[in-house]
């Protein structure tokens, strides 16, 4: 088959920058295009001289990218995306959002949390959101994909089974989560400032971080019924990595037996998600540089609690990794092209 053109909007940020680097080794794509507005006419080595050798490319114009691609990723702030998907629609090309602005169903849930309204209503009804494992049917035949944050996507798979078996005695969920410095983007703040968070550890947006409504949205379409969630995010002091631990009582009924075989038949056969074996612990280590998620099961006898670990790399499973499984889904191809790396194991 002929190779799919793929670029990147947006390439200059870290999971632009990642997408390039996985894409330059899958056998079945190639990189025509990648653009930047703050960079336009450097060579991508200028920026990240891990691609010195490797690649020459230069940052070029949006429109570029939009008219030399089959394929379009944009990894862009929220706001920023619907002219590109809008172009793609009506030009028969695939576009793959690895921003905000296609993973809320519901208008009003990105008018509270983004500040923002829908510019182009009508492509919202085409989105498909990409949870790979999850929406794999409709991923197939999507031609504009949301794909999933990174926190959500850790927390997703880790609950998929337990709820979707009605497993939980609960519907209101615990979520403590923590992500290395990636996850908040090149922009520097206060709080990724290296004197802040260098030999520190702390929670951030308690209580009101944007990716609640995502993970809500996409857990009460699993359970088929309203979850509600507590959730809070920590920043720890590395560059890349998400462990979500997570808190569900379990039915009276169900024993952690009952929980590690329905978990083990629901991800068996998915390559990308590992469920360890009883006694083990997930750890953000084993991860690294994957498109693996690692999820490990423990109970806790005296409240009949399931605590569930949950780790991925927030720049590969959490961004740039999941688009392009669902890049390869949607081009029918193997889903593990191009992702098949093996974690570092020090």
């Amino acid at each position: 088959m002929n190779k799919i053109k793929a670029g990147i909007i947006g390439a200059s940020g870290y999971a632009g920058a990642e997408l390039l680097r996985l894409l330059l080794a899958h056998e079945d794509v190639e990189v025509v295009a990648i653009s930047s507005q703050s960079y336009l006419g450097q060579f991508i080595y200028e920026l990240y001289p891990s691609f010195y050798g490797i690649c020459d490319m230069t940052f070029v114009a949006d429109q570029d990218v939009l008219e030399k691609s089959d394929i379009v990723f944009a990894s862009l702030p929220h706001g920023l995306s619907e002219k590109y998907a809008k172009y793609c629609d009506e030009n028969n090309k695939k576009f793959i959002d690895l921003g905000a602005d296609f993973r809320l169903d519901n208008e009003k849930d990105y008018q509270d949390w983004y500040r923002l309204n829908y510019s182009e209503k009508g492509l919202h009804l085409k989105q498909v959101y990409g949870l790979s494992e999850v929406n794999r049917k409709q991923i197939k035949n999507a031609t504009l994909i949301g794909n999933p944050g990174c926190y959500p996507t850790s927390i997703m798979l880790g609950l998929y089974p337990l709820l979707k078996e009605q497993m939980n005695a609960s519907y209101d969920i615990i979520i403590d989560s923590k992500s290395g410095t990636t996850g908040a983007g090149k922009s520097l703040t206060e709080d990724t400032h290296f004197p802040k968070c260098n030999e520190s550890f702390h929670p951030y947006k308690i209580g009101c971080h944007r990716h609640t409504p995502e993970i809500e949205q996409e857990l009460s379409k699993m359970a088929d019924q309203k979850v509600c969630v507590t959730f809070t995010p920590h920043l720890l002091p590395i560059n890349r990595g998400i462990v979500s631990t997570i808190y569900v009582p379990l039915k009276d009924n169900i024993k952690i037996e009952d929980v590690y075989q329905i978990y083990h038949q629901y991800y068996d056969s998915e390559y990308f998600v590992r469920v360890l074996p009883e006694g083990k612990v997930a750890d953000l280590k084993f991860v690294k540089y994957s498109n693996f998620c690692d999820i490990s099961l423990h109970y806790e006898p005296r409240y009949h609690q399931l605590i569930i670990v949950s780790t991925i790399d927030n720049m590969v499973k959490g961004a740039a990794g999941q688009a392009i499984q669902n890049m390869n889904i949607m081009f029918g191809l193997e889903e593990s092209k191009g992702l098949k790396m093996v974690p570092p194991s020090f």
